[in-house]
Order: C-alpha cells, then structure tokens, then sequence
C-alpha cells in the first residue's frame, strides 16, 4: 500500500503546474485614421509586465501597428495588410504604438508596472 501511495505522490510533483493562458491583447490600425489597443475590449491605458499575446488587425495597406517601448520594438509593414500575431514581454516603462506614416494622429500609449 505504501509503494502506491508512494508511487502516486511521485507521479502528481512531475505534472507541470498550469499558470494558465497568456493574455491576448488586440491591435487594430485603420481602415479609416484609427488605431486601437485593447484587452477585453477595453482600450488599455496600463498593464502588468509579462508575456502577452499581440494579434494585431491591420485593415489597410497605407497603415500600420508598430508598438515600441522597454526590449520591443515590433511593426507590421505598410503596404500589407492582414492579422499578424507576435509574443512580447513587456517590462516596467511607457510603450507607444504609431501608425508610422499617420504618426501626428494615429497613436496612442501605456504603462507597464
């Protein structure tokens, strides 16, 4: 008896534990002049640093996303357009995101803490 629950408490310490999923946030640039950054449809004004998810919609080809802050520095192309999705690790600082070609209006920033 004492081998099997020996044997079962063995097996429980080698199951990864889950820390569950990594948050998706949601970019989206044009097909007008705007350009949004949301999590849970909430536009996102601060976060907590970690690894998220980025699926960004980039609706026009005379637009852009490109999110630049601590360690990032990423850009859909203009030209292109389509759903591009990228892994960052945001760390403590202010990010900006821009539409390059549109920068005067089409940004917008956050807080990571």
């Amino acid at each position: 008896m004492k081998i099997i629950a020996f044997t079962a408490l063995v097996a429980a310490l080698a199951v990864p534990v889950a820390h569950g999923a990594t948050p998706t946030l949601k970019g989206s640039v044009g097909p007008g002049f705007t350009i949004t950054l949301t999590k849970g449809g909430t536009k996102v004004s601060k976060l907590k640093a970690g690894t998220y998810r980025l699926v960004v919609a980039d609706r026009a080809a005379i637009h852009n996303f490109h999110l630049r802050g601590p360690g990032v520095n990423k850009a859909t192309g203009v030209g292109s357009s389509g759903t591009t999705t990228w892994t960052v690790k945001l760390k403590a600082g202010k990010y900006t995101y821009v539409c390059d070609p549109h920068a005067s209006g089409m940004k917008g920033s956050f807080r990571v803490t």
